[in-house]
Protein backbone atom coordinates (compact mmCIF):
# COMPACT_ATOMS: atom_id res chain seq x y z
CA UNK A 1 0.00 0.00 0.00
CA UNK A 2 1.70 3.45 -0.59
CA UNK A 3 1.85 6.16 1.91
CA UNK A 4 -0.76 8.38 -0.65
CA UNK A 5 -3.26 5.83 0.13
CA UNK A 6 -2.89 5.52 3.89
CA UNK A 7 -5.83 8.22 4.55
CA UNK A 8 -8.48 6.91 1.32
CA UNK A 9 -9.36 3.23 2.32
CA UNK A 10 -9.62 1.19 -0.73
CA UNK A 11 -10.06 -2.77 -2.01
CA UNK A 12 -7.21 -1.52 -4.55
CA UNK A 13 -4.99 1.64 -3.45
CA UNK A 14 -2.26 1.27 -5.57
CA UNK A 15 -4.06 0.86 -8.55
CA UNK A 16 -6.33 3.92 -7.55
CA UNK A 17 -2.97 5.91 -6.65
CA UNK A 18 -2.30 5.27 -10.27
CA UNK A 19 -4.83 6.37 -12.10
CA UNK A 20 -5.30 9.36 -10.12
CA UNK A 21 -1.93 9.96 -10.64
CA UNK A 22 -0.60 9.91 -6.62
CA UNK A 23 2.18 7.92 -7.94
CA UNK A 24 5.24 9.69 -8.56
CA UNK A 25 6.76 9.08 -12.36
CA UNK A 26 10.27 7.44 -10.90
CA UNK A 27 7.85 5.77 -8.52
CA UNK A 28 9.28 2.21 -8.15
CA UNK A 29 5.61 0.92 -8.07
CA UNK A 30 4.50 2.82 -11.05
CA UNK A 31 7.92 2.12 -12.87
CA UNK A 32 6.93 -1.89 -12.17
CA UNK A 33 3.20 -1.11 -13.36
CA UNK A 34 4.37 0.62 -16.79
CA UNK A 35 6.74 -2.13 -17.53
CA UNK A 36 3.76 -4.95 -16.81
CA UNK A 37 1.76 -2.47 -19.19
CA UNK A 38 3.72 -2.37 -21.68
CA UNK A 39 2.91 -5.94 -22.92
CA UNK A 40 -0.78 -4.74 -23.29
CA UNK A 41 -0.22 -1.47 -25.71
CA UNK A 42 -4.13 -1.82 -26.59
CA UNK A 43 -5.00 -0.97 -23.05
CA UNK A 44 -4.67 3.03 -22.02
CA UNK A 45 -1.87 3.71 -19.53
CA UNK A 46 -2.51 4.53 -16.69
CA UNK A 47 -6.09 5.10 -17.66
CA UNK A 48 -6.91 1.63 -18.29
CA UNK A 49 -5.59 0.20 -15.42
CA UNK A 50 -7.87 -1.38 -12.84
CA UNK A 51 -5.45 -4.43 -11.14
CA UNK A 52 -3.14 -3.88 -8.29
CA UNK A 53 0.23 -2.51 -9.46
CA UNK A 54 1.44 -6.29 -9.00
CA UNK A 55 -1.05 -6.76 -11.96
CA UNK A 56 -3.85 -8.90 -10.52
CA UNK A 57 -7.08 -7.72 -11.09
CA UNK A 58 -8.37 -8.09 -7.31
CA UNK A 59 -12.55 -8.43 -8.61
CA UNK A 60 -11.06 -11.54 -10.03
CA UNK A 61 -9.66 -12.91 -7.18
CA UNK A 62 -11.93 -14.77 -5.34
CA UNK A 63 -13.13 -18.44 -5.20
CA UNK A 64 -16.16 -18.38 -6.24
CA UNK A 65 -15.96 -19.75 -10.50
CA UNK A 66 -12.29 -18.52 -9.77
CA UNK A 67 -11.17 -21.47 -12.43
CA UNK A 68 -13.79 -20.60 -14.95
CA UNK A 69 -12.67 -17.11 -14.67
CA UNK A 70 -9.57 -18.24 -14.75
CA UNK A 71 -10.13 -19.90 -18.11
CA UNK A 72 -12.18 -17.53 -19.62
CA UNK A 73 -9.22 -14.36 -19.25
CA UNK A 74 -6.77 -16.71 -20.48
CA UNK A 75 -8.34 -16.94 -23.15
CA UNK A 76 -8.01 -13.52 -23.95
CA UNK A 77 -4.22 -13.27 -23.65
CA UNK A 78 -4.92 -12.31 -19.65
CA UNK A 79 -2.61 -15.46 -18.72
CA UNK A 80 -0.35 -13.14 -17.01
CA UNK A 81 0.35 -9.82 -14.93
CA UNK A 82 -1.68 -7.15 -16.54
CA UNK A 83 -3.28 -4.03 -16.22
CA UNK A 84 -6.67 -6.10 -15.95
CA UNK A 85 -8.77 -9.39 -15.97
CA UNK A 86 -5.25 -11.47 -14.40
CA UNK A 87 -6.53 -13.46 -12.18
CA UNK A 88 -3.67 -14.52 -10.15
CA UNK A 89 -2.01 -17.52 -9.69
CA UNK A 90 -4.53 -18.99 -7.01
CA UNK A 91 -7.93 -17.24 -5.58
CA UNK A 92 -7.45 -14.62 -2.90
CA UNK A 93 -3.44 -14.58 -3.73
CA UNK A 94 -3.43 -10.46 -3.58
CA UNK A 95 -3.28 -9.25 -0.17
CA UNK A 96 -5.94 -7.12 -0.95
CA UNK A 97 -8.37 -9.63 -1.88
CA UNK A 98 -7.32 -11.66 1.41
CA UNK A 99 -7.43 -8.78 3.51
CA UNK A 100 -11.05 -8.05 2.02
CA UNK A 101 -11.98 -11.51 2.60
CA UNK A 102 -10.93 -11.67 5.98
CA UNK A 103 -12.99 -8.66 7.03
CA UNK A 104 -15.85 -9.87 5.43
CA UNK A 105 -15.02 -13.08 7.70
CA UNK A 106 -14.54 -11.10 11.30
CA UNK A 107 -17.22 -8.45 10.47
CA UNK A 108 -20.27 -11.22 9.48
CA UNK A 109 -21.97 -9.06 6.93
CA UNK A 110 -25.88 -9.37 6.89
CA UNK A 111 -25.12 -7.94 2.82
CA UNK A 112 -22.35 -6.27 0.80
CA UNK A 113 -22.62 -3.74 -1.72
CA UNK A 114 -19.37 -3.88 -3.94
CA UNK A 115 -19.00 -0.26 -5.94
CA UNK A 116 -17.27 -0.19 -9.33
CA UNK A 117 -17.84 2.12 -12.17
CA UNK A 118 -19.68 2.28 -14.58
CA UNK A 119 -23.37 1.88 -16.42
CA UNK A 120 -25.39 2.58 -13.99
CA UNK A 121 -26.49 -1.18 -12.88
CA UNK A 122 -27.34 -2.99 -9.85
CA UNK A 123 -25.92 -6.48 -10.50
CA UNK A 124 -27.32 -8.96 -7.73
CA UNK A 125 -27.47 -12.33 -8.51
CA UNK A 126 -24.39 -15.34 -8.52
CA UNK A 127 -24.89 -18.09 -10.74
CA UNK A 128 -27.85 -20.31 -9.09
CA UNK A 129 -27.65 -18.73 -5.64
CA UNK A 130 -30.98 -16.50 -4.95
CA UNK A 131 -30.25 -15.45 -1.38
CA UNK A 132 -33.94 -14.38 0.20
CA UNK A 133 -35.26 -11.12 -0.34
CA UNK A 134 -32.03 -9.97 -2.46
CA UNK A 135 -34.19 -9.09 -5.29
CA UNK A 136 -37.21 -7.51 -3.61
CA UNK A 137 -34.22 -5.40 -2.20
CA UNK A 138 -32.98 -5.07 -5.28
CA UNK A 139 -35.86 -3.71 -6.98
CA UNK A 140 -35.88 -1.20 -4.27
CA UNK A 141 -32.21 0.23 -4.58
CA UNK A 142 -33.43 0.09 -9.24
CA UNK A 143 -36.45 2.63 -7.86
CA UNK A 144 -34.53 4.70 -5.66
CA UNK A 145 -31.64 4.93 -7.85
CA UNK A 146 -32.82 5.29 -10.85
CA UNK A 147 -30.09 2.44 -12.17
CA UNK A 148 -31.14 -0.69 -13.61
CA UNK A 149 -30.97 -4.04 -12.18
CA UNK A 150 -29.81 -7.25 -13.77
CA UNK A 151 -28.50 -10.07 -13.39
CA UNK A 152 -24.43 -10.54 -13.33
CA UNK A 153 -23.53 -11.42 -17.40
CA UNK A 154 -22.12 -14.88 -17.79
CA UNK A 155 -18.66 -13.86 -19.27
CA UNK A 156 -17.95 -11.56 -16.15
CA UNK A 157 -19.88 -13.30 -13.91
CA UNK A 158 -16.89 -15.51 -11.53
CA UNK A 159 -14.29 -15.08 -9.12
CA UNK A 160 -15.84 -11.59 -7.93
CA UNK A 161 -16.18 -9.94 -4.35
CA UNK A 162 -20.18 -9.79 -4.19
CA UNK A 163 -20.09 -13.27 -6.33
CA UNK A 164 -17.74 -15.05 -3.82
CA UNK A 165 -19.78 -13.31 -0.54
CA UNK A 166 -23.46 -14.76 -2.05
CA UNK A 167 -21.58 -18.42 -2.46
CA UNK A 168 -20.18 -18.44 1.17
CA UNK A 169 -23.28 -16.84 3.28
CA UNK A 170 -25.86 -16.98 1.07
CA UNK A 171 -27.01 -13.50 2.11
CA UNK A 172 -27.71 -10.23 -0.56
CA UNK A 173 -24.57 -9.43 -2.29
CA UNK A 174 -24.68 -6.43 -5.09
CA UNK A 175 -22.96 -4.91 -7.47
CA UNK A 176 -22.96 -1.33 -8.11
CA UNK A 177 -22.14 0.11 -11.48
CA UNK A 178 -21.98 3.90 -10.26
CA UNK A 179 -22.46 6.84 -12.87
CA UNK A 180 -22.37 6.33 -17.06
CA UNK A 181 -19.36 6.90 -19.49
CA UNK A 182 -15.61 5.97 -19.98
CA UNK A 183 -13.27 4.92 -16.92
CA UNK A 184 -12.35 6.14 -15.10
CA UNK A 185 -14.85 8.81 -14.65
CA UNK A 186 -14.49 12.71 -13.92
CA UNK A 187 -14.73 13.88 -11.03
CA UNK A 188 -17.41 16.32 -12.39
CA UNK A 189 -19.97 13.16 -11.95
CA UNK A 190 -19.38 12.95 -8.30
CA UNK A 191 -22.15 14.99 -7.31
CA UNK A 192 -24.82 13.24 -9.95
CA UNK A 193 -23.12 9.85 -8.55
CA UNK A 194 -24.08 11.02 -4.86
CA UNK A 195 -27.52 11.77 -5.40
CA UNK A 196 -27.90 8.47 -7.58
CA UNK A 197 -26.54 6.26 -4.75
CA UNK A 198 -27.84 7.69 -1.53
CA UNK A 199 -30.47 5.95 -1.47
CA UNK A 200 -29.15 2.75 -2.06
CA UNK A 201 -26.44 3.26 0.63
CA UNK A 202 -29.63 3.69 3.26
CA UNK A 203 -31.11 0.49 1.72
CA UNK A 204 -27.99 -1.01 2.11
CA UNK A 205 -27.38 0.03 6.11
CA UNK A 206 -31.31 -1.28 6.88
CA UNK A 207 -30.98 -4.02 4.68
CA UNK A 208 -33.86 -6.62 4.80
CA UNK A 209 -35.67 -5.18 7.80
CA UNK A 210 -37.36 -2.85 5.61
Amino acid sequence: MSVASLDRPQANPDGVDLVTGALPEDSPARQQAQAIAADFPDIRFPDGWKANIEGTDINLSYPAGWEIAKRLKFAQGFDRPAPRDYVGPAPLFAPEAAAMARRAKQADYRLILAYHTQGKLIFWKYDGYDPAGAYALGRRMEAVSGYTLETTPAYSGNAGYKDWFIQEWGRPGYTIEAGKGVNPLPLAQFNEIYRENFGILLLGMVGLET
